[in-house]
């Protein structure tokens, strides 16, 4: 069964928060500090959706490039080829066994959380979770642990793994006790990136299903 994007949009949200966090506390300045100076980043990320009783439910092989400030790009390779794509004005998803893509125009508060990241605004972050370096960091190996404060976030707990000061995982925490995972590996950073791999043209004969978009 074809997952829902929501994992790829959730992605864009918490990748996007890690390139544009503003120091605000010592935990936060340690990340910062960690990710200050990326502009782009390319990875090829393995994603594993892990059940609450710790059998994984499916496990993605994942193309992803980021590009400050809006522009995002997930391609899912296997099990179920698809693109999310962005560049913080219009948002498409391919399916190309489905031969359809979707446009949507790019709301900045589509997502809470991708709101203030995409757009680089970080005050309400502070509001929202607390944000510390975990107690299993140590030497060439840094953890962080994001816990939101509202008990209305769908998260329990969202951890960024470093190491040797390289982007290693993502393990994001879900109420239900669903768990994603996101394992980097190829991180390539600062790499020139062109704009127009953050925009999609669709291929001839897709169908193109438009939602909330005018010419």
């Amino acid at each position: 069964m074809r997952r829902s994007k929501f994992i790829p949009i959730a992605a864009l949200s918490v990748l996007s928060a890690l390139f544009s966090l503003s120091a605000y506390s010592s935990a936060i300045e340690d990340l910062d500090a960690l990710l200050s100076g990326i502009q782009t980043l390319s990875a090829d990320v393995q994603q594993l959706i892990v059940e609450s009783d710790g059998g994984v439910l499916e496990e993605s092989q994942i193309r992803m490039q980021l590009k400050k400030p809006d522009g995002f790009y997930w391609e899912t390779i296997e099990p179920f080829p698809e693109l999310i794509v962005t560049n913080g004005i219009k948002l498409w998803n391919y399916q190309p066994d489905l031969e359809q893509v979707v446009v949507e125009d790019w709301e900045t508060d589509q997502s809470e959380l991708a709101a203030q990241l995409l757009s680089g605004r970080t005050d309400n972050l502070q509001k929202e979770y607390s944000i510390a370096e975990d107690d299993a960091s140590f030497n060439e190996f840094r953890r962080f642990k994001l816990t939101p404060l509202e008990s209305g976030n769908i998260y329990s707990s969202i951890a960024i793994r470093f190491a040797e000061n390289k982007l290693e995982s993502i393990i994001m925490d879900s109420k239900n006790g669903e768990r994603t995972v996101w394992n980097f590996a190829s991180v390539t950073i600062n790499a020139i990136i062109d704009d127009d791999v953050f925009t999609f043209d669709a291929p001839a004969g897709i169908e193109i299903i438009k939602n909330n978009y005018s010419q």
